[in-house]
């Protein structure tokens, strides 16, 4: 039996299901949420994989320190609970992620 890879490699355009946003490649990494709204959508058990059958939307609830100067999203499942973490991308909306750090 062959073991899934941990991470799986897709970087393509999409459009936000949340806001509307036509999403662009990141480019240096895969992008998994819409830079504008930050929302995700409930597709992977492991990144890239599309594994998940959930498919409901993951919501940021929170902005953790990652490592270096990075920030991690915590999101959760609007279908089934499930809490997530997703590194921050560089042309994220700053003015969420203080937003969203202050609500803390």
């Amino acid at each position: 039996m062959s073991e899934t890879a941990k991470f799986t490699m897709i970087d393509e355009p999409f459009k936000c299901e949340v806001c509307g946003e036509l999403v662009s490649p990141l480019g240096y990494t895969a992008r998994d949420h819409c830079p504008k709204c930050l929302c995700s959508k409930h597709v992977d058990n492991n990144p890239g994989d599309r594994a998940n059958e959930c498919h409901g939307i993951l919501r940021p609830v929170a902005i953790e320190p990652g490592k270096k100067d990075t920030k991690k999203i915590v999101y959760t499942c609007d279908k089934c609970g499930m809490k997530k973490r997703n590194k921050a991308a560089n042309d994220d909306n700053l003015d969420l992620i203080i937003k969203i750090m202050s609500n803390l």
